[in-house]
Order: C-alpha cells, then sequence, then structure tokens
C-alpha cells in the first residue's frame, strides 16, 4: 500500500511539473520567435520571470521522491540516462543563467547571446525529458543488476523521438498560451496565432504518440484489465478539444487550463500504464525495476509520507500566492519600473 501511494505522489509530481514548467520553458523557447524588438523581448521575459525558479521547484521534489523513496530505479535511471539527463542539466542552467543575466548586460550582442541561451536552454530539456519518458513507457536494456546496455543513441528510436517531440509541441503551446494571458499587444497577437496552430501539430503528435504506444509498449495492459482507467484519456482528449474551443472564442485563460490538463493527462496516462513497474526492462521482464523491488523500507516510506503531507501544501500554498501576487498583464508602464528584465 505504502509502495503504491509514493507510485502515485511520484507520477502526479512530475505531471505537476510538466504542467508548471512546461509553460515557461514553451514561452522560452518562443522568445525570439514572437518579440521583433527590444521592448518586447523584455516583456516575454517578465512574463515568466517570477515564475520559473518556482516552477523549477517541483522538478526538485519529483527527482528527490525517485530519490527518496525508490533508490534503486534513481540509480540506474541515472546509470542508464547519464548523457540526457546531464543535457537537461545544462539546458536548464543555460535557461536560469540566461534570465537571470540578460537585464544586467549593456551590449545588444550579449543579450542576443543569451536570448539564444534562452531559446536552446528550453528546448533542449523539452526534448529529452520526452524521449526519457518515452522510453521508460517502452522499457530500457538493463539486465538483472540493473546495468544499461546501451548508450546515447540507444535511447533515440522512433517512440523515443516521437515522445520527444510531443513534450515540444505541448511546451510550445502551452507558452505560446501563457503569453496570450500576460503580454497586452503584438506579441500577445502573435502568441494567439501560434497557439492556434500548435494545437494541430499537438493533435498529429498526440496520436501518433497512442498508436506508438499501442504497437511498442504494453501501457494498454493496465487499460484493457481495468477499463475505468480509459477516463484519464477520455478527460485528456476533452481538454485538448476544450483547448482547441477556447482558442477560438478568445477565452485565454481557460484555453490555458485545457493545455495544463492535456500535459498532466497525458504523463498520468504513461504512468498508470507503467504500474507497478518503474523501469521495465526491455531484454526481460523479470530484470524489471518495479514499486516492489526497487522501494526504501516501509519506516523510510512512512516517515517522508509525513513530510510530503506537511510540506507539499505549504509549497503549493507558497506558489498560488506567488501566482496571485504577480496575476495581470505586462504593460509598458510596468516594464519601465525595473530593468531586471
Amino acid at each position: 500500500m505504502l509502495e503504491t501511494t509514493w507510485f502515485v505522489l511520484w507520477g502526479v509530481l512530475w505531471a505537476l511539473y510538466f504542467m508548471l514548467d512546461g509553460f515557461d520553458i514553451g514561452v522560452g523557447m518562443l522568445s525570439s520567435f514572437v518579440a521583433r524588438d527590444e521592448k518586447e523581448l523584455r516583456a516575454v521575459y517578465r512574463s515568466i520571470g517570477p515564475f520559473w525558479d518556482g516552477n523549477e521547484v517541483w522538478l526538485i521534489t519529483a527527482g528527490g521522491v525517485t530519490f527518496a523513496a525508490f533508490p534503486a530505479a534513481y540509480a540506474v535511471l541515472f546509470s542508464a540516462f547519464y548523457s540526457p539527463l546531464m543535457l537537461i542539466l545544462f539546458g536548464l542552467i543555460m535557461r536560469g543563467v540566461s534570465l537571470e543575466l540578460r537585464g544586467k548586460v549593456e551590449s545588444d550582442l550579449s543579450r542576443r547571446f543569451w536570448d539564444v541561451c534562452l531559446v536552446f536552454g528550453s528546448f533542449i530539456p523539452a526534448l529529452l525529458f520526452g524521449v526519457a519518458f518515452a522510453n521508460i513507457f517502452k522499457g530500457i536494456p538493463i539486465d538483472n543488476e540493473g546495468l544499461f546496455h546501451g548508450g546515447m543513441v540507444t535511447i533515440l528510436h522512433p517512440y523515443g523521438l516521437a515522445g520527444g517531440f510531443l513534450f515540444v509541441a505541448l511546451f510550445l503551446m502551452h507558452g505560446a498560451l501563457w503569453l496570450s494571458i500576460k503580454v497586452h499587444g503584438n506579441v500577445g497577437l502573435r502568441a494567439e496565432g501560434v497557439a492556434q496552430k500548435m494545437w494541430y501539430v499537438v493533435l498529429f503528435f498526440a496520436i501518433g504518440f497512442l498508436a506508438l504506444s499501442f504497437k511498442e509498449t504494453s501501457l494498454f495492459g493496465n487499460y484493457v484489465k481495468s477499463p475505468a482507467l480509459f477516463v484519464i484519456l477520455l478527460v485528456t482528449l476533452c481538454a485538448l478539444f476544450g483547448a482547441k474551443i477556447y482558442m477560438y472564442k478568445g477565452i485565454w485563460w481557460k484555453a490555458w487550463w485545457g493545455s495544463a490538463v492535456t500535459i498532466m493527462g497525458t504523463t498520468l496516462f504513461g504512468v498508470v500504464g507503467l504500474y507497478p513497474s518503474l523501469l521495465p526492462s526491455s531484454l526481460d521482464r523479470s530484470y524489471s525495476l518495479t514499486i516492489y523491488n526497487a522501494s526504501s523500507s516501509p519506516l523510510t516510506l512512512k516517515i517522508m509520507l509525513a513530510v510530503a503531507l506537511i510540506f507539499v501544501p505549504v509549497v503549493l500554498l507558497y506558489q498560488i500566492w506567488a501566482y496571485r501576487v504577480f496575476r495581470g498583464k505586462i504593460s509598458e508602464e510596468s516594464l519601465d519600473y525595473e530593468n531586471r528584465y
């Protein structure tokens, strides 16, 4: 029971991270394409400035849960995905440094340099998180000792790349919707156009990813055993089409929430299909790491559950407060207030 509780928490935290950090990663990828001058770029930076580091707290939380609740899976995961995880880390560092330093440099050349870093530092994590999770859903070549038999190229198969492109498309649409909500003027109008177009790209990759998941993975096994679980897919599809309807009506906040639920549903679809596996082995299913052979001791899980029940709501309340304080659109007057972004 404890192992299942932590598995659910693990999946929800990853879904929450992708939903929250997804929009600022998407804004980062779009930044140099929707802004045409310095003032517009500053508005784009400011739209995510107060939120991006708080959103990444959930990455630390999800990674911490993997380490503390399922240490064996954490060890194998970091060994197998060492190169992509290092690239993700470098990408996130590039993003953070560009967001913090761009407003402090004087020359246009330096600003352009940090703008390029923001685009690539956002694109790399979006692509590789999708590739990594698609590989986990499909299974990775690990033996009975947890040793990974492959390299960086091993994970770049068509299903892995489909997961990567789906994540990139989802985050681009999510980020464009955020800009539509937060930024006045031409940037907001361009972002609305991008969101409308990206919806069709998301639909294309979502259908392709579902079809490949049916062919390449055993994710649908749990759904066939318990048909009630198909409600996750149904809610996800309704959210995606609901986002399109609200975009058509120009109700951008509701469209953003539709996109948010789509990202959470996409993540949870895979997580629920995995259960009780954490890292399925593509060499032999008996080598797979599950919530039972990869978890910490029951005492550790009980102590951590108490800690999580106390501190996760505190972090949530703090983040809700931050979003409330910085609600509202970015205006020209607010850009003159200070030059940090």
